[in-house]
């Protein structure tokens, strides 16, 4: 029988520890970036990411990614299912791989252009 629901990382920046996997998976006080952008841009110092993939029964679809940014600087979580932010940031991120310049990102709204009245999440570098 197929648990109801159930996480599993599948990709991270870095090598996790067994006690930085659990905490990645707990995304409970995990803070919504499409909450959080409502009223103005959110300022993230990226220290590691990981994609979490999800099965939950009492959502539809069933079986859905989130994408967990954790601030360098504070340790806050911040949680995504946002496809297009997730492509602006690993573009940002796979660039700057390796680099020695502190970078971070800005978190933002845009106005759809398919969707009207809707926005989406993207990113900058800043």
């Amino acid at each position: 029988m197929k648990a109801n629901y159930s996480v599993s990382i599948v990709e991270t920046s870095k090598e996790l520890t067994a006690k930085e996997r659990i905490a990645l998976k707990d995304t409970t006080g995990a803070i919504k970036l499409d909450e959080a952008t409502k009223d103005a841009p959110v300022i993230i110092n990226p220290g590691f990411y990981g994609v979490l993939s999800i099965h939950n029964v009492k959502a539809d679809p069933e079986d859905y990614e989130n994408y967990i940014i954790v601030d360098a600087d504070t340790g806050e979580k911040y949680i995504t299912g946002s496809q297009s932010f997730w492509d602006s940031f690993l573009e940002i991120a796979t660039e700057m791989a390796g680099e020695d310049e502190a970078w971070s990102i800005k978190v933002y709204r845009l106005p759809s252009k398919n969707y009207a009245g809707r926005d989406f999440l993207t990113c900058s570098i800043i």
